[in-house]
């Protein structure tokens, strides 16, 4: 089956704000069957990784931190983005190292997660890792991050309780199923 009578065609570009991880744009489109112009702004944002990691008691690392957007601390899986020309896995390695203190032996890649794709083109590349060495915690500068240990179910639970509210954690979860033999 054709996509074509879906797609949206750049006309323009206007550069609206450039921050330190983000842009947003504004575009003119055009659309096939469609009369005019149509007008889209949407967020460019670089990427990121998130690890599920697995310690060596079966339990997953998750860390509690504080979300200025939100006035709230959540409890999320550990995530951050992709520097300019690095690679997904090295990016996942170094989060996991910087916020948990732990390396991992073994990695899997779960798979893409498009977190909000309505207005950005934001992607998020899971990782699940296992293998746990614990090395120390190399946190940037002004974060904070306190490391929660749960089983999956547990973390399921959380997710029902309203705990864990985080919509990429959440998914996560889903996608981690399978490499821990849940499905």
């Amino acid at each position: 089956m054709s996509e074509a009578h879906f797609r949206e065609h750049k006309q323009s570009s206007e550069l609206i704000y450039s921050g330190r991880i983000l842009e947003v744009r504004r575009d003119k489109v055009r659309k096939d069957g469609v009369e005019g112009e149509l007008s889209r702004e949407y967020i460019r944002h670089g990427g990121a990784t998130m690890v599920v990691a697995q310690s060596a008691n079966g339990k997953l690392i998750l860390e509690r931190q504080y979300r200025y957007p939100l006035d709230r601390v959540l409890i999320e899986f550990p995530a951050g983005k992709i520097d300019p020309g690095e690679a997904d896995e090295v990016c996942a390695a170094r989060e996991l190292e910087e916020e948990t203190g732990y390396q991992a032996a073994h990695w899997q890649k779960l798979g893409t997660l498009h977190p909000a794709v309505g207005y950005s083109n934001e992607r998020i590349e899971v990782y699940f890792a296992h293998g746990l060495k614990q090395v120390g915690q190399k946190l940037d500068h002004g974060e904070y991050v306190e490391l929660v240990e749960m089983s999956y179910s547990e973390a399921e639970q959380a997710v029902f309780d309203g705990l864990i509210t985080d919509g990429k954690t959440i998914a996560a979860l889903l996608m981690v199923r399978r490499a821990l033999g849940i499905c």
